[in-house]
C-alpha cells in the first residue's frame, strides 16, 4: 500500500507548442515529453531535456543525498524533482518503469517463498512407530492387551504439539520486549540458522540523512563562527544541506542571527547580510562563479563540501555526509560471533562511497550502483543460506521480500520495508539485529530441548510400562506431569537474564576467517571480515 500511494496518476504531457495537458500516466507513450513541476514524482523513466536538475532518489537507490544530473542524463521514476521545473522525455511506458516494477517485485517475491516443514514433524513419526514398538512388545511378553494400552497411555504426543509453539511464542514475545517485531516461528528458525547477513548502506549502517562531520575554518577564523555565520545565512532555505547546518549549530548551542537581503540560487547556494557582512554559502563552483578562488580540503567519498565565503574572501568550509553508525562494526562482530559466516553490503550508492563505508564497518563484501531488481537478483545468487537482508525504505521492499529472512528498520516509518519484512526493528538501532538472530538462535534450542526432554520422559515412562509396573490411571497422571514440564522448559525462550546479559556482553575478538560461497562479484575481500566461535 506504501508503494502504491506514491505511484504518480498523472503526467503533464507537453505539446508541440510547449503547452502541457494533464494525462492518465498509463497512456504517456515512449516519446513522450513530460514536464515535471518541483517536488514532483517523476512518473515514468525518462531522460533530461532541461540544462540540469536535483532529484532525490532516495525511494529507488537509498541514497540520501541529492543526485544532480546534466542533459540527457537518465531520469528514473520514482525520483523526487527539486527546486526547479523540468522536461523529460519518456524512454518507457508506465508499467516498464523502475518504480512499477519495484511494486511488482515485491508482490511476486512475496508469494514466492515456500512454508517450511514444522520443527514438530520431524519427530512425530520415529516416535509414533517407537512407541508402537514398545507397546506391542509389552504385549507379546506379556500376553496381556491391557500391557498395550497401558504403554500407550504414556505415550504421549503433546511435547511435540506443544513444545516448539510455546518456545516460539515465547522467543516472539521476548522480541517484543525488546522491540523486535518477528511475524512468526518459521522466521525464528531461518533467523537461527543464517549464514549470511546482508546489508543496505543509506539508514541501515548509516544515519540516512546529511549532517556536518566536519567544519574546516580558514585561518583567523573559529569553528563557531564560520559555523554560525553559514547556518544563519541558510537558515530560511529549505534545502537539505541547509536544515543539516542550522541543526548542528542548535546542537553546538549557537544562536543564529537574522539574514538580511536573503538570496537563494537554487540547487546552487545563499547569499545574505548577517552582522553587516556578506556572507555566501553554496557549492565550490557557485563560489568560484562569484570569483572567489576556493582552496578547499579534500573530502571522504560520500562527503559533500559546503564554502562560506564573508565579503569575499574565502571563510572555510563546512564538510557534510551521511554519518556511519556508531555501533555498525560492534554489531557486525557479534553477528559473526552468533555464527554468520559472511556479510555484505547492497547499495545503490557509488563504489568509492560504498567500499569507504565497508571499510569502517567491517563488512566482508560489497555491490555497488544497485538497482532494487539487482538487490534481489544478488540475494538470490548467494549459495551459503539462509540469507537476511537488513535495510529500511522503499527501494528496500523487494529484496527484503526476496531474502530467506527480511529485516526492516521500521523507526522511520518506512511502511513498504515493514510490510515487506519478516521482522520489524522498531528502534532506529542496528544492533537489534543481532539480538534478533539471537533470539532466534536460542528460541530453537530451547524448542528442541523441550521437544527431547518431552520425548525422553515419555520413553522412560512407556519402558516402566512394558515391565508392568505402571498402571494405566498413574500413567495418564504422569502424562500430565511431562506435559506440565515441556511447557515450563519451553517459556525458558522468554529470556529474562539472557537479555540483561545481552545489553552488558562484550563481543569477543576474532578467531579465525571461515570461508563461504559468495557470487563472483562478491569476491573482493575487505578489513575486518574474521570470523568468530559461536556464542551468545
Amino acid at each position: 500500500s506504501a508503494l502504491l500511494e506514491n505511484v504518480p496518476v498523472t503526467a503533464h504531457r507537453l505539446d508541440g507548442d510547449g503547452a502541457a495537458a494533464d494525462v492518465p500516466v498509463d497512456d504517456v507513450a515512449v516519446g513522450d515529453r513530460l514536464a515535471v513541476r518541483p517536488g514532483e514524482v517523476v512518473p515514468v523513466d525518462g531522460t533530461l531535456e532541461s540544462a540540469e536538475a536535483t532529484t532525490d532518489e532516495s525511494s529507488l537507490t537509498g541514497e540520501s543525498m541529492p543526485v544532480e544530473h546534466g542533459r540527457g542524463d537518465a531520469i528514473l521514476s520514482g525520483s523526487v524533482n527539486g527546486a526547479n521545473a523540468i522536461v523529460v522525455q519518456a524512454t518507457a511506458s508506465a508499467g516498464e518503469s523502475q518504480y512499477q516494477r519495484i511494486v511488482q517485485m515485491v508482490r511476486v517475491a512475496a508469494e514466492s517463498k515456500a512454508p517450511v516443514v514444522r520443527l514438530a514433524d520431524r519427530y512425530a513419526v520415529p516416535f509414533t512407530i517407537v512407541a508402537f514398538v514398545l507397546a506391542g512388545t509389552a504385549w507379546a511378553i506379556s500376553g496381556d492387551p491391557v500391557r498395550f494400552a497401558e504403554v500407550l497411555v504414556v505415550a504421549t504426543p503433546c511435547p511435540l504439539l506443544i513444545a516448539a509453539p510455546v518456545a516460539f511464542i515465547a522467543g516472539m514475545s521476548r522480541g517484543a520486549k525488546n522491540g523486535i517485531i518477528v511475524k512468526g516461528g518459521r522466521t525464528l528458525e531461518q533467523l537461527s540458522r543464517a549464514r549470511t547477513v546482508a546489508f543496505d548502506k543509506t539508514g541501515t549502517l548509516t544515519h540516512g540523512a546529511p549532517e556536518v562531520v566536519a567544519v574546516r575554518p580558514a585561518p583567523g577564523r573559529t569553528e563557531a563562527e564560520l559555523l554560525r555565520l553559514a547556518a544563519s545565512a541558510e537558515q530560511h532555505s529549505g534545502h537539505v544541506l541547509a536544515r543539516a547546518m542550522v541543526a548542528e549549530a542548535a546542537r553546538r548551542g549557537q544562536g543564529l542571527v537574522p539574514g538580511a537581503d536573503v538570496e537563494e540560487i537554487t540547487g546552487y547556494g545563499v547569499v545574505a547580510d548577517v552582522e553587516g557582512r556578506q556572507v555566501a554559502v553554496g557549492k565550490p563552483a557557485f563560489l568560484r562563479s562569484r570569483g572567489l578562488v576556493v582552496d578547499h580540503p579534500v573530502v571522504e567519498p560520500g562527503q559533500m563540501l559546503v564554502v562560506v565565503d564573508v565579503d569575499g574572501a574565502y571563510a572555510g568550509a563546512v564538510v557534510l555526509g551521511d554519518r556511519v553508525r556508531g555501533n555498525a562494526r560492534s554489531t557486525l562482530e557479534r553477528l559473526r560471533a552468533l555464527g554468520v559466516e559472511g556479510t555484505l553490503m547492497l547499495t545503490g550508492d557509488s563504489s568509492s562511497t560504498a567500499a569507504y563505508v565497508a571499510e569502517q564497518v567491517g563488512i566482508a563484501a560489497v555491490r555497488a550502483d544497485c538497482l532494487p531488481e539487482d538487490k534481489v537478483r544478488a540475494v538470490t545468487e548467494i549459495a551459503a543460506r539462509p540469507v537476511v537482508m537488513v535495510g529500511d525504505g522503499v527501494n528496500d521492499a523487494p529484496v527484503l521480500a526476496a531474502a530467506d529472512v527480511g529485516i526492516a528498520l521500521g523507526a522511520k516509518g518506512a511502511t513498504a520495508a515493514s510490510e515487506s519484512a519478516d521482522v520489524v526493528i522498531m528502534l532506529d538501532d542496528l544492533a537489534k539485529t543481532a539480538q534478533a538472530l539471537a533470539i532466534g538462535q536460542r528460541t530453537m534450542r530451547v524448542a528442541l530441548q523441550s521437544i527431547w526432554l518431552g520425548i525422553a520422559l515419555s520413553v522412560g515412562l512407556m519402558i516402566v510400562a512394558v515391565l508392568g509396573w505402571l498402571p494405566a490411571i498413574v500413567g495418564a497422571g504422569l502424562q500430565e506431569v511431562v506435559d506440565l514440564a515441556t511447557i515450563l522448559n519451553a517459556l525458558r525462550a522468554l529470556g529474562g537474564r539472557q537479555d540483561a546479559a545481552w545489553q552488558t556482553a562484550n563481543p569477543q575478538a576474532p578467531s579465525g576467517p571461515r570461508t563461504m560461497l559468495l557470487p563472483e562479484w562478491a569476491a573482493s575481500p575487505s578489513k575486518g571480515s574474521s570470523e568468530t566461535s559461536t556464542t551468545e
